[in-house]
């Protein structure tokens, strides 16, 4: 199947240690709870061992508000410089659309702040998602956005207000 690579991007002002540790380690309803259009927020996580990034290998069940859920494995640590995941075994609605992605968090210098970048391989169901894949990519972009402006209040001590350099 042909896979389609989505990706996200923005700078943020602290730097990179601190943001790598601060995005790894943030429950994922806190940067994802947000839903954007058909694309529901996170809304727990379960069989979770730890404190997630500890190991390669690391998996967890993440739950959507409809109802469906996916499979989460971590394929990469390389601190602090990325880190990666797989997933699979998607069920409800995203069901439809995508059959795996494969996730990468980079975090890379820039100028005193932090590029982090997410990006996504997402391998479509053969019909229904090769047809919809532009319009996933273009929802999948939205809710990557929000994603980054979450991201934004976490990395901001005090009024929660966002400094992203672009």
């Amino acid at each position: 199947m042909n896979t389609r690579h989505l990706e996200k991007s923005r700078t943020f002002s602290l730097g990179v240690e601190t943001t790598y540790e601060r995005v790894l380690t943030v429950p994922l309803p806190q940067i994802f709870g947000r839903r954007y259009w058909a694309i529901a927020p996170i809304v727990g996580v379960t069989g979770q061992q730890g404190e997630w990034g500890s190991d390669v290998g690391q998996t967890r069940t993440i739950t959507m508000s409809d109802g469906g859920n996916m499979f989460e494995t971590l394929t990469v640590i390389d601190q602090p410089n990325q880190f990666g995941y797989t997933i699979s075994n998607v069920k409800g609605m995203l069901k439809l659309l995508v059959v795996a992605a494969a996730g990468t968090w980079a975090f890379v210098p820039e100028g005193d702040g932090t590029r982090v970048t997410w990006s996504w391989d997402v391998t479509p169901t053969k019909v229904i998602g090769r047809a919809t894949m532009p319009v996933f990519a273009r929802l999948w972009s939205g809710f990557a956005d929000q994603a980054m402006d979450e991201i934004g209040k976490i990395l901001t001590p005090g009024d929660g207000s966002v400094d992203p350099v672009s």
